[in-house]
């Protein structure tokens, strides 16, 4: 069983930086895809970022490119959500998923994938 952590949220000012992570454990996190999304109040989750298995490739949200940066170590485990430029709008609890074995689907779908984390808080002031 895949178990996703995240951590790195808090309070940040507009135009400020955080650095999200999500630590894996579990027998397949090196082998699959993961992603980070979020969601706001009142709003369904939205797709943030996608990172492959190996790093090679990742694709992001108009809204975000630009300002974040997805990475991962799998050596460690460890997902990663650089975030800069800090907007209002980018206040939301932050998730990090992963696929499963036989994940499949759009990497934007939150349908595709079989583990989550139990989020963390990012709020950004004006």
């Amino acid at each position: 069983q895949v178990r996703l952590v995240e951590s790195g949220g808090g309070l940040v000012q507009a135009g400020g930086s955080l650095r999200l992570s999500c630590a894996a454990s579990g027998p397949t996190f090196s082998g699959f895809g993961k992603a980070w999304f979020r969601q706001a109040p009142g709003k369904e989750r939205e797709f943030v970022a996608f990172i492959s298995d190996s790093g090679g490739t990742t694709y992001y949200a108009d809204s975000v490119k630009g300002r974040f940066t997805i990475s991962r170590d799998n050596a460690k485990n460890t997902m990663y959500l650089q975030i800069n430029s800090l907007k209002p709008e980018d206040t939301a609890v932050y998730y990090c998923a992963a696929d499963g074995l036989y994940s499949s689907g759009p990497y934007y779908h939150t349908s595709r994938y079989d583990y989550w984390g139990q989020g963390t808080q990012v709020t950004v002031s004006s």
